[in-house]
């Protein structure tokens, strides 16, 4: 079981990328992805970021984790099983992992920098998919 906020906005200029990022103090990617107490999910384009929805997870079940993820084009986290890390790139989400903890606001902004100068081949995959 999970609740989810949802953010709305009249900015149609975001969503370029949908971004999810593991977090159990609302600031950090501080969680692992099976025991996150929430996702904090932005829309991020080369103008700047936005969040659109929190999912809180209540209950720690992998496949409702996944599927509240749908729609989702990255998920960042601090560490993941391999069992879940199948089952979210199965889903076409692409997972990255931190080893160490890193401000949600600083990884924002560095996506934001790497959109506008040199993205890596993933983003500009998803990007000119999103695009098609």
């Amino acid at each position: 079981m999970s609740s989810t906020i949802k953010i709305t906005s009249n900015d149609e200029s975001l969503g370029s990328l949908r971004v999810a990022f593991a977090t159990n103090d609302n600031e950090n990617i501080d969680a692992h992805f099976g025991s996150a107490k929430q996702f904090n999910i932005y829309d991020i384009n080369s103008n700047g970021f936005q969040i659109s929805s929190i999912i809180k997870i209540i209950s720690k079940d992998t496949d409702t984790t996944v599927g509240l993820l749908g729609g989702t084009d990255i998920v960042y986290f601090a560490n993941i099983g391999p069992t879940a890390a199948a089952k979210i790139i199965g889903s076409g989400v692409f997972p990255i992992k931190y080893k160490e903890i890193v401000s949600i606001d600083d990884e924002l902004n560095k996506i934001v920098k790497m959109i506008n100068e040199n993205p890596p081949p993933f983003i500009k995959k998803i990007i000119e998919k999103k695009a098609a």
